[in-house]
């Protein structure tokens, strides 16, 4: 062991042996008193470990060595708690996260299925075709009072865009260079024949028709709306 090293040893060691209460005056029960009281200035100015009184070396290292594992034992046990406050953080953080995201599907859910029960009762109040008294001519309002109660609420200003850009609600529209007929201009006409024979001269046929294509092929007149005010046809 070096000259350096060992100073620095014993000047270390020196306040420790203090500290602890004249560690080496109590446990030789032989050094005077005034020894322990002045060993704190005597181990600062010793050089060398051999320097201090052989009765006191084990004593001086011991304490040392003693203090340097309490000190490695309390930084390791902040570390670990530390560690475990991390932890727990982050735990709590993602159970806080699932919980939000679970609540937040759970709103989702309920929101959809009070559409969807009010989709379905508003379908279910609607009239069929066939429930209309056929007439020999129809006036707009009429066809359109029709629409009302044929069409779902929430998708009639859908249906009824579509049909003021195809016919502006003339159940007789006729474009003779397509071959595209009535209120939704069905093309050809004569497709409305699915809905009933008399598709010609019935707007409620036009309208059942119509509102079975729009739900066929797009979803839903709004459906329909959609891709119409992107292409300018359906």
């Amino acid at each position: 062991m070096s000259r350096i090293s060992v100073r620095g040893f014993a000047v270390a060691s020196a306040t420790a042996v203090t500290t602890v209460g004249a560690v080496v005056g109590v446990a030789s029960g032989s050094t005077p008193a005034a020894d322990d009281n002045n060993f704190e200035a005597t181990a600062a100015d010793t050089t060398l470990l051999a320097d201090i009184p052989a009765g006191q070396q084990a004593q001086v290292q011991t304490a040392s060595l003693t203090q340097q594992a309490d000190a490695q034992a309390s930084a390791a046990d902040a570390a670990a708690k530390k560690s475990v406050e991390e932890a727990a953080r982050i735990q709590a953080a993602k159970d806080a996260k699932s919980k939000k995201q679970a609540a937040e599907a759970k709103l989702e859910k309920e929101r959809q299925d009070k559409k969807d029960a009010l989709e379905r009762a508003s379908r279910s109040e609607v009239r069929s075709a066939s429930s209309f008294t056929t007439q020999s001519s129809y006036t707009v309002a009429q066809v359109q009072a029709m629409a009302r109660q044929m069409v779902p609420a929430d998708q009639f200003q859908c249906f009824s865009n579509i049909v003021n850009h195809e016919s502006t609600w003339n159940y007789r529209a006729s474009n003779p260079s397509s071959g595209a007929y009535g209120l939704v201009q069905a093309l050809p006409g004569s497709k409305m024949a699915s809905a009933g024979a008399d598709w010609q001269t019935n707007p409620a046929t036009q309208i059942k028709w119509g509102l079975s294509y729009m739900d066929g092929r797009y979803g839903s007149p709004c459906g329909a709306w959609s891709f119409w005010q992107a292409n300018n046809w359906y």
